[in-house]
């Protein structure tokens, strides 16, 4: 059997964000001190820096932050204009977010299935879904790459419609085109969002979220939907919301923002070491890596060979305080909120066998190795 959890080592977490704050401990404290010293809590100083510097990050022209990164879809969403019962075309294997915020506001989501191996929207099924009612291709850069967008802009741009990226998990992978141009997630489509949630590669310390854009019409559109439809206070010119990100977390994420390329790095290592041990294990599919995208690994995703494998393989993990995670468990034209009576066999078949691993900034080799000798130990029984 295989010797319990050493005392001596770090609790494996599905994230540790504590060990990464102890990193930078100094640095972000002394920046929420600055914010409580000015005290400008809303809209103050590093919101707007931190704006510009998340614009400058992904090449893009505007970035324009919100309270969280649902808020982020529907303030997208509600500045394309869309007629009402617009559909917008989005994987039927993903968060319920993009579904949500859709049918929140009068729109149809679409649901399409995706590539079993990448789990990233099938783009050989896009265009059988496309009607006089479709306005809008919204991919969801799933686990941290970049959904195959040289082919979904080109859809697009054959069908006059617009592109909505969900980039809440990938923030920082590249995506490379046919002609060898390098674009990052979230500034290929004609608009993008994201999320600052604590679990995300770049994480706050409470809600946030963002829309990436270079148009200028859409950005503000999107910067007074964000503060109740007004540009000049108490002008209320469309109708709007309130959706802020307040100046603590952006000070947090101004401190986090530079360091982004090494946390992704570091993810990367814990990946690299993943594939490597358990490279070989029948019935263990490894996460497969796109031609055309880096992988920045918010999740790492394995499938098992069927639901029985999973369930004995997250109870080995859980006897031995391993933690995971199954994203996601039911598709959501299954689910009874967004329910649409559709097949999609690759998002059911991998609902039943997806499982994510530990992953984050600050694994060390002693818990990855007590991870992958559980998870081997398990199939040589």
């Amino acid at each position: 059997m295989q010797k319990p959890l050493n005392k001596s080592m770090r609790p494996v977490k599905m994230l540790d964000l504590h060990a990464q704050y102890l990193r930078f401990k100094d640095e972000i404290d002394a920046a929420i001190a600055g914010v409580l010293a000015r005290t400008d809590f809303i809209g103050g100083q590093d919101v707007r820096t931190f704006e510009q510097e998340l614009a400058a990050y992904h090449g893009a022209s505007f970035a324009i932050s919100c309270a969280n990164g649902t808020d982020a879809l529907q303030i997208a969403l509600m500045a394309m204009e869309l007629p009402p019962g617009s559909e917008v075309i989005t994987p039927g294997f993903s968060y319920a977010a993009i579904a949500e915020m859709c049918l929140l506001i009068g729109l149809k989501p679409v649901y399409c299935d995706v590539d079993p191996e990448t789990y990233l929207m099938n783009t050989s099924e896009v265009e059988a879904l496309i009607t006089p009612n479709t306005r809008v291709i919204a991919p969801v850069h799933l686990f941290g790459q970049t959904a195959p967008m040289e082919a979904i802009m080109e859809i697009a741009r054959k069908h006059n419609l617009l592109v909505l990226e969900d980039n809440a998990q990938a923030i920082g992978s590249e995506y490379t085109f046919s002609s060898g141009k390098t674009l990052k997630a979230g500034n290929i489509g004609h608009i993008s969002t994201t999320s600052f949630f604590p679990s995300k590669n770049l994480g706050c310390y409470g809600d946030g979220g963002a829309i990436i854009t270079s148009d200028e019409t859409l950005a503000r559109r999107c910067k007074m939907i964000a503060n109740h439809g007004q540009s000049v206070k108490y002008i209320h010119e469309i109708i709007g919301m309130n959706s802020r990100l307040d100046t603590l977390q952006a000070a947090v994420l101004r401190v986090k923002l530079p360091k982004l390329n090494g946390f992704i790095q570091e993810r990367q290592t814990a990946a690299a070491f993943y594939d490597k041990a358990l490279s070989g294990i029948a019935g263990l599919h490894l996460p497969k890596r796109t031609q055309n995208s880096t992988h920045v690994f918010h999740q790492y995703c394995i499938t098992l060979e069927s639901a029985a494998m999973r369930e004995g393989l997250q109870e080995a993990l859980k006897q031995h305080e391993i933690p995971s995670m199954i994203y996601y468990p039911v598709p959501l034209y299954k689910q009874k909120a967004y329910h649409q009576d559709i097949h999609l066999p690759v998002s059911e078949d991998l609902s039943q066998r997806i499982m994510a691993l530990p992953m984050g900034t600050d694994m060390d080799e002693e818990q990855l190795n007590f991870i992958v000798t559980t998870i081997k130990q398990y199939f040589n029984n």
